[in-house]
């Protein structure tokens, strides 16, 4: 296998700082091929006479099976945890459970371990590590040969150190081993340019009680702090003029390469029903929906990633480290707002392939955060989560514990009932299940879209976007009038 020079790079980097230590942290941008790096330094170690054994951890199963076919190609090897196996690739959530019958490998072999997308892992002791890192630094720091930790986020939300990193004393700013940014997967051939698209209104009104309030951007809106972000997700104008767009987008693609693929980022699962309603509704289009509730979830996604269907809509089942190179448009109407997610969910669109049109287009709606994020997507380590939180020994503290099931966002109180004078769409009840009929076929953008609850919100204006050259992509395109709210964040970036 032809390596790209990056790979060759970071893999003869990482095998020489293991002279002088035994854990290596690369960043690598989504969908530059870390899987395939780490499998090749894995075989290397091996061939070298350095290890004997390999185990991988991921924070999902799809992403684990990749892990798993991609050391097996590269070893020749089984990598199930049979006897004459090579190794093992599990999911991070396997780590509570691992009988000592695995613990012991650690005693008796010279064992390389594989993190992917190791900052869901954190802790710099055992006192602020959360449940996946506690292990990382309990037994598998001490007792590994080597380790490799890979991301193309290198933070936390929460501010706690990660797993096995190593931070600057004064500034606390994370030390990477090697870096291997967007700009240079770009430039190199590696990663696809991002354009991004931005959807916004110019006439919004709020109503509570008598009491009405007018907005011309969605940035005014949520200024105001009193619609949340999930209502404008769910809306149906919002969900059905991004789908427009989007389908629009993925069709002028196909026309070029027909395997090209869109994904659709929910909130919930219930959301993702929704949205599969109005696709099929107003474009005729059977998407495919995979969520957690799904047995054969991981099937399902494998199944997508050969087959030339159109769209995927996902709640979290799709995002960091799965591996479909042919998606080229994607939907984000999901209401997670965290600049690590935004990520993750972009480079699902940025892997490269063969195919003659390499277009990668994000739609949204135009949020600040999302906005801001944008403006910044190009830099490795944005400057305001650089930074990390260190607890002392003796200071107990209440730690981030993730999973890897998929949790929705908003399922523990269901959807707002969504009202559209006709045809009516009714999503959600009490007891959260769908229950909904039809959906609009009319061009909402003009009609009346109502949302039951504390306050309703009413989208009487035009859904306008304007193209704007940002971090030297392509262009993120949005509104005037956001476009000039905005612009205290293009300070940060130019």
């Amino acid at each position: 296998m032809k390596l790209r020079n990056w790979q060759s790079e970071c893999i003869n980097s990482a095998i020489s700082k293991y002279k002088l230590k035994k854990h290596f942290l690369a960043l690598a941008t989504p969908g530059a091929g870390k899987t395939i790096m780490a499998s090749v330094l894995a075989k290397r170690l091996y061939d070298r006479g350095d290890i004997d054994l390999v185990l991988c951890f991921s924070p999902s199963s799809i992403v684990a099976h990749d892990f798993c076919d991609a050391l097996c190609d590269e070893f020749e090897a089984d990598f199930d945890g049979t006897i004459g196996a090579m190794g093992n690739s599990y999911t991070y959530q396997a780590l509570s459970t691992l009988n000592s019958t695995v613990w012991k490998l650690f005693d008796k072999y010279r064992v390389f371990v594989i993190f992917d997308e190791i900052h869901h892992c954190a802790g710099s002791n055992i006192k602020d590590a959360n449940t996946w890192g506690l292990p990382i630094i309990s037994k598998i720091r001490e007792s590994s040969k080597f380790t490799i930790a890979l991301t193309g986020t290198p933070w936390r939300s929460d501010s706690l150190p990660i797993a096995l990193a190593d931070y600057c004393n004064e500034s606390g700013q994370i030390q990477c081993d090697y870096v291997y940014g967007l700009k240079d997967a770009i430039r190199n051939n590696v990663c696809r340019k991002p354009q991004v698209i931005a959807l916004d209104n110019d006439k919004i009104i709020v109503v509570k009680d008598n009491e009405t309030s007018h907005f011309t951007s969605f940035f005014d809106l949520l200024s105001q702090s009193i619609i949340p972000y999930s209502d404008i997700v769910t809306n149906s104008s919002v969900i059905l003029q991004l789908l427009q767009q989007a389908n629009i987008k993925l069709n002028t693609l196909r026309s070029i390469n027909e395997n090209a693929g869109g994904l659709i980022v929910a909130s919930s699962i219930t959301h993702a029903w929704q949205i599969q309603l109005i696709m099929k509704q107003n474009f005729g289009e059977n998407v495919l929906v995979v969520t957690s509730q799904e047995d054969d979830a991981n099937d399902l996604i494998k199944a997508f990633r050969k087959n030339r269907d159109k769209w995927v809509i996902s709640v979290g089942m799709i995002s960091e480290g799965t591996n479909i190179p042919r998606l080229q448009v994607c939907c984000y109407l999901s209401n997670v707002k965290t600049e690590m997610y935004y990520r993750q969910v972009l480079g699902r669109i940025l892997r490269i392939t063969d195919t003659l049109n390499q277009q990668a287009i994000l739609l949204m709606p135009a949020e600040p955060k999302l906005i801001e994020y944008a403006y910044r997507v190009a830099q490795d380590i944005p400057n305001g989560l650089a930074k990390v939180k260190f607890t002392q020994m003796d200071q107990e503290i209440v730690a981030d514990i993730k999973t890897n099931k998929v949790v929705d966002v908003i399922t523990d109180k269901g959807l707002p009932d969504i009202v559209i004078d006709k045809p009516i769409i009714h999503i959600g009840d009490a007891t959260n299940n769908y229950n909904g009929p039809l959906v609009p076929t009319a061009d909402t953008s003009k009609g009346k879209t109502a949302i039951r609850a504390e306050k309703s919100m009413e989208i009487f204006g035009r859904f306008n976007q304007k193209e704007l050259e940002i971090c030297g992509f392509e262009q993120v395109i949005i509104s005037e009038k956001s476009m000039a709210k905005l612009s205290q964040f293009s300070s940060a970036v130019f």
